[in-house]
């Protein structure tokens, strides 16, 4: 949930300041009560020492439902620091700090961890925005790629990496597979439905016209990766050669997009419509990028007292990225934030990789915070006698873009595991079906940038502007099914390898496919059908079908309305 472009400055430092205040707020009231909240008095132990006796067959799921049916947030207290945590995604035990130190307060403690979830939607959508796909576009400059294959490729990578990083955590979980899925579907569904949608609305007054072309090539494709996602669900299994060429598809749809820029555009002399088409969306995103650094910076010049406390303010989310992601573009270079960068991000792996350890001995300490000190030391020392303090090393610029991408990634990776665990830990919370909130809060919170950023190009790009956003409407949901499903169906069978990985059959999954499906159908035959105008036709129709969608399955959760035969998710 990176801040869309079309925010004015005064909106994007508004939120900007409400993101860092709930980051502070959330850290200080937790710090407060674990340090002045006594252990809860060993009381209320009734209904817990079967929680507390060990079973060997027990899973993280099954612990997490049994500690609802204890009757106090003590004795839940109790059970969670008796046993490992239930939710086994991220760093942070949401459960027990909610149970043990809010457990009195819950409307405190529910009110924290939605500013939270709000923090941890920035992280992952600004994260991706502002480090992610200034490494990527950078990448393609270096590399060279033509236009349409940087669209395709590193474009969809930057413009996906939230659902894509949220999906493939979700799915690498032993029981949270169901997050994955529904996230990726809910996504999917929430662009091509209310995206497209809002999209026709908002131009259906200026009869502007789509590609045919375009438009039939990637809602047929679309159709066509679905139809095997839904084979794989109905055959309940996958092995490693189908993950792989599941994944494959992608790079045939990059082909078919590629031979199509061809014919349609011509390989010698593109037109600067094809041309600017396919960089636009990282483009706008990256031009306010070094806002809050400049600000900062010229505030702490200025001096003004109130201007230094709202820039200090502004700051805690910013600097524990920018110290320890390398950055070499040329309107945010520094070279001591470069140098730094490069010694603390080796630091930051060693203390993720000590992280996954429970207990992890002291000599293991000593020796990975060693190799990563001594690391990074070294990386400094080369950073400072390479580079210039005017402006960002010209030569050996892949290393420098490689760590950059590397630790882009990393942070995005441990934001998305945070934000499924507490995702989960919320619907364990409030009693909600933790899909459900993949369906939900997960895909609007990651598609809400694509809804604005969209919207607003369609209406101020004109023509051209339209038919950017809405192939991105498609293009980009294709690329999060075929890459973060595909990854990790490929990771999942590679740990299994040779025996395939085996797939629940999920109705309630299936349904939600089946209403996507019919949004892309009625795409299909309503907009060639008049003339490939976006209209209310189009957008109404789409509108109601994701509502229903939604609609339908709330209803089924809430238990008014069940499939046969089936366990409640």
């Amino acid at each position: 949930m990176a801040f869309p472009y079309s925010l004015s400055s005064s909106q994007r430092k508004s939120c900007l300041l409400f993101i860092n205040l709930s980051f502070l707020l959330v850290i200080a009231a937790v710090s407060f009560t674990t340090h002045f909240k006594s252990n809860p008095p060993p009381k209320s132990l009734a209904g817990i020492n079967a929680l507390q006796q060990p079973t060997s067959a027990a899973d993280h799921q099954l612990d997490c439902n049994e500690l609802q049916s204890l009757p106090s947030p003590n004795s839940k207290c109790i059970a969670l620091k008796s046993r490992n945590p239930c939710v086994s995604q991220g760093y942070i035990d949401y459960l027990r700090i909610f149970y043990c130190n809010f457990g009195e307060l819950p409307l405190l403690g529910h009110t924290l961890l939605l500013l939270w979830l709000l923090v941890l939607f920035y992280l992952l959508g600004n994260t991706a925005s502002d480090y992610f796909c200034s490494s990527l576009e950078d990448l393609s400059r270096l590399l060279k790629l033509s236009p349409t294959i940087a669209g395709v490729t590193l474009l969809s990578l930057g413009n996906g990496a939230p659902d894509v990083f949220a999906s493939i955590v979700s799915l690498a979980g032993s029981g949270t597979r169901d997050i994955g899925f529904n996230t990726m579907v809910g996504g999917a569904s929430f662009v091509t439905c209310v995206v497209v949608g809002t999209i026709s609305f908002l131009v259906k007054h200026r009869r502007i016209r789509v590609s045919r072309g375009a438009f039939i090539r990637d809602v047929c494709f679309f159709i066509l990766v679905l139809g095997s996602l839904i084979m794989t669900m109905l055959l309940g299994k996958i092995n490693l050669w189908g993950a792989i060429g599941f994944s494959l598809m992608y790079v045939v749809y990059v082909i078919i997009v590629y031979i199509s820029y061809l014919y349609g555009c011509g390989s010698d002399t593109p037109s600067s419509s094809c041309e600017s088409g396919l960089s636009i969306p990282i483009l706008m995103k990256k031009e306010r990028d070094d806002d809050v650094e400049r600000r900062f910076w010229f505030n702490l010049r200025e001096s003004g007292p109130f201007r230094l406390t709202i820039s200090i303010v502004e700051m805690p989310l910013y600097l524990t990225r920018r110290l320890t992601i390398p950055v070499v573009c040329e309107r945010r270079w520094s070279k001591p934030m470069a140098i730094a960068s490069v010694i603390l991000a080796p630091i930051l792996l060693s203390t993720l990789w000590v992280a996954q350890y429970e207990n992890p001995r002291f000599e293991t300490c000593v020796l990975v915070y060693g190799v990563g000190s001594l690391i990074g030391i070294g990386l400094g020392v080369l950073a400072f006698l390479t580079t210039e303090e005017s402006s960002p090393p010209e030569k050996c610029l892949l290393p420098w873009l490689a760590g950059g991408f590397l630790m882009s990634v990393t942070w995005s990776y441990i934001t998305a595991q945070e934000l499924v665990a507490l995702l989960v830990s919320l619907g364990y919370v409030f009693g909600i079906s933790p899909s459900i909130l993949g369906l939900t809060v997960l895909a609007w919170g990651n598609s809400l940038s694509d809804l604005i950023t969209n919207s607003t190009m369609a209406i101020n790009g004109g023509a051209e502007g339209v038919q950017v956003a809405i192939s991105g409407c498609y293009a980009g949901p294709i690329f999060n099914v075929l890459f973060g499903l595909g990854l990790s169906l490929i990771g999942s069978c590679w740990e299994s390898y040779p025996e395939p990985v085996s797939i629940s059959l999920d109705p309630y999954l299936l349904e939600t496919l089946g209403f996507l499906l019919a949004g892309l159908v009625w795409g299909l035959v309503v907009l060639p059908r008049r003339g490939m105008k976006l209209d209310g036709v189009l957008g109404g129709g789409l509108l109601v079908i994701y509502l229903l969608s939604v609609s339908l399955r709330l209803v089924q959760t809430s238990g008014s309305l069940q499939f046969l035969d089936h366990n409640s998710l």
